[in-house]
C-alpha cells in the first residue's frame, strides 16, 4: 500500500518517458477560508500527483483542492501505481506536488538501511539529502502511516498482548499460537518481517507465516482463527471499524513514515507561496484523521476526492463556491 514498488520501475520509465499525458481537470468551485486569501496562486496551471492507495490519494486530493482554492489551474494525476511512478513524476517535473512518507524516501529511494528513530530528525535527513534531487520538502505532519501487528480484541482477551516484545515472549514460549498474515511484500522486506522477527528475538515458523493481500489480512485477523496476528498500517481506518487491538513496537523497530508535502524544487522555487498554503493543512493532519478519513473510502466505500473536499470544508481551510 504505502510502497507497492512491485513492478512500478518499468511503468515510472514509460510515464516519465512520455510525460505523463494521462489526467483531469480539477472542475470544483471551490474559494480560500483560512488558507488561500488572495489567491496567491492566480494564473499557476499545477499537476498534483498520488499513489494508488485511499490515504494517499485523500492527501493529493487535498493538495489539489487547497491549490485550486488559491486561483491555480489544477490536473488532477492522482493514484498512480505504486511509490516509483509518483516519485519519479516530482523529481522529473511531470507533477509539481503529492504528499510522501519520510520513511518511504530515507529506505527506498535514498537507500539507507537504518531508520532514524526521532521523527523530525528523520525528516530533517530527508528534506536535506533529497535537496540533490530537485525535491523540496515542507514540513510533514504527525499522521505516521508505519507497518504494524494487530490482533482482534476477541482473541486479545486471551492473551493480553501489547507490544511486539509480548508477541516474541509467547512465540517462544508456545510456537504453535503465533499465527501471522501479511501481504507479500511485508514478508520479504527488511524493515518488514524479517527485520522484525531478528530485532525482538523470534523466529516464526514458516507454516505460522500466511501470505495474502493486504486487504484480505484485516478480514482474516478479526473474523476468523487463521492468523492471530495481521499486518496493518496505523492509518487503516479498518483497524477501528473491525475492533483490533494495534500493538506497540516497543523497540522502535518499524521506520516513521510520516505525511509531508513534496514539491517539484522549480515549481516551488517560482510559487514559494505554497508553503504558507500547505503547512497549516500538514500541521493538523494526524494519525486519528486519517484513520477517520480512510474508513469512509475503505469501510464505507466514498469517493477519496469527496472525503478530501468534505474536511477541508468542514476544517474552513476551503469554502464552497
Amino acid at each position: 500500500m504505502r510502497t507497492g514498488l512491485v513492478g512500478a520501475v518499468a511503468l515510472a520509465l514509460a510515464l516519465s518517458g512520455c510525460g505523463l499525458k494521462s489526467g483531469s481537470p480539477m472542475v470544483d468551485d471551490v474559494k480560500p477560508g483560512s488558507v488561500g486569501k488572495g489567491e496567491p496562486l492566480h494564473g499557476a496551471s499545477l499537476t498534483v500527483t498520488s499513489k494508488n492507495f485511499s490515504e494517499n490519494i485523500i492527501l493529493g486530493q487535498m493538495i489539489g483542492l487547497i491549490f485550486k482554492a488559491a486561483g491555480a489551474e489544477v490536473l488532477d494525476r492522482t493514484n498512480l501505481p505504486g511509490s516509483i511512478s509518483a516519485r519519479e513524476a516530482i523529481r522529473q517535473g511531470n507533477a509539481d506536488a503529492m504528499y510522501e512518507y519520510t520513511g518511504t524516501a530515507w529506505i527506498t529511494y535514498l537507500g539507507h538501511s537504518k531508520p532514524i528513530v526521532n521523527p523530525l530528525k528523520q525528516w530533517e535527513a530527508v528534506r536535506d539529502a533529497d535537496r540533490k534531487n530537485g525535491v523540496t520538502w515542507l514540513p510533514q505532519s504527525t499522521l505516521n502511516n508505519t507497518y504494524a501487528l494487530a490482533i482482534s480484541k476477541k482473541n486479545n482477551a486471551k492473551y493480553h498482548l501489547k507490544t511486539l516484545s509480548d508477541v516474541a515472549a509467547l512465540s517462544k514460549k508456545n510456537p504453535s499460537a503465533v499465527t501471522i498474515c501479511v501481504e507479500n511484500e511485508f514478508a520479504a522486506r527488511n524493515d518488514g518481517l524479517p527485520g522484525m522477527e531478528k530485532a525482538y528475538g523470534m523466529s516464526i515458523p514458516g507454516a505460522n507465516i500466511k501470505k495474502m493481500d493486504a486487504g484480505i489480512v484485516y478480514t482474516q485477523v478479526s473474523k476468523s482463527n487463521s492468523c492471530l496476528l495481521g499486518e496493518v498500517f496505523t492509518t487503516d481506518g479498518r483497524i477501528k471499524a473491525m475492533d483490533l487491538d494495534v500493538l506497540e513496537d516497543n523497540k522502535h523497530f518499524f521506520p516513521n513514515y510520516n505525511a509531508a508535502p513534496v514539491i517539484h524544487t522549480p515549481t516551488f522555487d517560482k510559487y514559494p507561496v505554497i508553503a504558507s498554503l500547505l503547512d497549516p493543512l500538514s500541521a493538523r493532519l494526524t494519525t486519528e484523521v486519517a484513520q477517520t478519513l480512510n474508513a469512509r473510502v475503505d469501510v464505507d466505500g466514498d469517493d477519496p476526492h469527496q472525503v478530501a473536499k468534505d474536511w477541508l470544508v468542514a476544517e474552513g481551510f476551503i469554502k464552497e463556491g
